[in-house]
């Protein structure tokens, strides 16, 4: 039998799993991790130039440069699996001050997320840049490995409930340590991947970055998980320490 405090601690915790795996659920499908704000169009040079860059971001080969050059001109947003731009839906840009904008995205390709960043980028014989590249990867795969360890502990914890047992409890809490950290880890990566971009791609003039609520979600769910965890940890070792004190007292 479950001690109400137990139960309790099981039951927030599952609440406060099942908001963090929402909420970094949606931070990887969603592109607003970091978002640009350029300044309006204005007059037919800077329209066809932005136009060509426009297209080449649809139709175009993958390019960092490219995309990268297009985010920041055209107020774009970047997230783990998506980058955006936010263009007038009709096709005189320049004619319509307050055209209705739209927000148009492509996707990145499994094999584009392993696509080597280079150290200028665009420049392919200036060398890899091997920093950049793994961070890239890991602010890929880290969230997938953290939604996979949160599977892996809610099939264990369904197993448990089925047996009636809270032995399981604490390698539900670790996994969910666990998941936190690598939520936690693809925000730093990201942010770490971002400066350094900035660094050798600078930004031009009157053109704004700043963090886009996406990654403000991965944020908060870290701390959520490792929540979960706590009190999982605690709900298996205070059972464990009370089951072995009842053990004990009958025996004697």
């Amino acid at each position: 039998m479950v001690d109400n405090r137990y139960a309790t601690a099981l039951v927030i915790a599952c609440v406060l799993s099942t908001l963090a795996t929402v909420y970094v659920s949606v931070a990887i499908g969603t592109q607003h991790w970091y978002q640009y704000s350029s300044p309006s169009v204005r007059g037919e040079a800077n329209v066809s130039e932005l136009r060509s860059l426009y297209e080449e971001f649809l139709d175009g080969e993958f390019d960092e440069k490219t995309y990268s050059d297009t985010l920041f001109r055209l107020n774009g947003t970047v997230g783990l699996w998506w980058r955006c731009v936010l263009v007038p839906a009709h096709a005189l840009w320049h004619k319509e001050p307050d055209a209705k904008m739209v927000l148009e995205c492509r996707s990145f390709t499994l094999s584009q997320q392993f696509t080597p960043k280079y150290k200028e980028p665009g420049n392919h014989n200036s060398g890899e840049d091997m920093l950049r590249t793994y961070l890239w990867r890991c602010q890929f795969l880290l969230p997938l490995v953290s939604l996979g360890l949160v599977v892996m502990a809610a099939l264990i914890g369904f197993f448990a409930c089925l047996c009636r047992s809270l032995t399981p409890t604490l390698g539900i809490g670790v996994l969910h340590l666990l998941a936190g950290l690598c939520t936690l880890a693809t925000v730093c990566c990201y942010l770490a991947g971002m400066d350094l971009l900035h660094r050798v791609s600078m930004l031009p003039d009157k053109v704004d970055g700043s963090l886009g609520w996406s990654l403000y979600l991965a944020l908060i769910s870290s701390p959520l998980h490792m929540m979960a965890a706590a009190l999982l940890v605690w709900a298996a070792r205070s059972h464990s320490q009370n089951y072995y004190r009842m053990t004990a007292y009958r025996v004697a």
